[in-house]
């Protein structure tokens, strides 16, 4: 039996060894030939190709990378099979592997990948959409508790040495979540599983989604699918889960902060295109919102001059709601699949 050629570039995050370990468990008896290499994210920030393709026309198409085509390219070598987690694939990288026929991108949309060469080449292209689902569901409760519970107030206070013992003064404290309502704008993978965490809590909770409709579990318990008007006017906590679409990008705006709820709390675990940051901020010195969430950016890093760092009122974290041992491994788990199921000859779970 001829070995299968597989090239794997992990990272920091998605070790290679996972990779290996998962493909060895999927195919027991077949002949694999790994070679594996580890980019420096997230020690490095990787690089975004919405500003850098008009430099690079080669980077065309793609919207979040690490590492160097040309690199990426002799690595890769004769692989016919290639699992990646940021590594970018190009028009020129494809040129120059022509036994490539297989891509398992382990992220949830396979944003390093230059899709239109991809299909012009024959190279088909799978990944793991809801990877890191559950890990980002069990972070967005926790920025919700962090806001509306004053957590990260009484930290910050702490650790300047203050006793903010007013913090329990009634005109103070947050509100408990089972006295909320909570409005999600977004229904997937990630979105759905948040309704199915916040039902425990027992609050009121609301979802707009024009593409999905609710399950029978989440809508026999309550869940109100409603527009997006309509869960700004009445919720006291917004949390973002779309997608970066065209239609999606700038949602989050002076218009659409003026129309929820005075004082009420947004929360963005999902991508900071999503988001014009200045209305925000706007939106938090006014006091229309009481507080903000902070887990994504329109610029990553975020850079030190941005007033949102400084900002009393929010709570803000460097992009790692999905960051969890268990997404790394179910990951892995998802590409092993489809390599499993390309070597079968079965149809792909998640072709791109």
């Amino acid at each position: 039996m001829s070995q299968l050629r597989i090239a794997v570039i992990g990272d920091h995050f998605m070790k290679a060894h996972f990779f290996s370990e998962a493909l060895h468990a999927a195919l027991p008896d077949a002949a694999l030939d790994i070679r594996t290499l580890e980019l420096d994210w997230p020690d490095t920030p990787m690089a975004h190709g919405y500003s850098e393709a008009a430099a690079n026309p080669d980077l065309k198409g793609l919207k979040e990378y690490l590492g160097d085509p040309l690199e990426m390219a002799a690595f890769i070598g004769d692989a016919e099979v290639l699992v990646d987690h940021l590594a970018p694939v190009t028009a020129g990288l494809l040129q120059r592997c022509p036994q490539l026929k297989l891509i398992a991108v382990s992220r949830g949309g396979p944003v390093n990948i230059d899709m239109a060469a991809a299909r012009a080449h024959g190279v088909q292209v799978v990944n793991a959409p809801g990877r890191n689902a559950s890990a980002v569901a069990e972070f967005t409760i926790g920025m919700m508790l962090a806001e509306t519970r004053l957590i990260t107030k009484g930290h910050v206070a702490l650790m300047r040495g203050e006793w903010r013992g007013d913090l329990y003064r009634a005109d103070r404290t947050g509100e408990e979540l089972c006295n909320q309502t909570v409005g999600l704008i977004g229904y997937g993978h990630i979105g759905s599983k948040v309704t199915k965490l916040l039902r425990a809590f027992g609050c009121r909770i609301l979802v707009s989604d024009p593409y999905v409709r609710l399950d029978d579990t989440d809508r026999a318990a309550g869940v109100e699918q409603v527009d997006l008007a309509t869960l700004l006017a009445q919720s006291d906590i917004v949390s973002l889960h779309s997608r970066v679409t065209p239609e999606t990008t700038g949602l989050i705006n002076a218009a659409t902060l003026a129309q929820m709820k005075h004082g009420a709390y947004f929360i963005n675990t999902a991508r900071g295109p999503m988001v014009n940051y200045a209305d925000l901020y706007a939106a938090l010195q006014s006091g229309q919102l009481r507080g903000a969430g902070l887990e994504t950016f329109g610029v990553e890093p975020v850079p030190q001059d941005d007033p949102l760092l400084r900002h009393p009122n929010v709570t803000l974290t460097p992009h790692i709601a999905g960051a969890s041992i268990k997404t790394v491994k179910h990951a892995a788990a998802l590409c092993a699949e489809e390599v499993r199921r390309y070597v079968a000859g079965e149809p792909f779970v998640n072709p791109s």
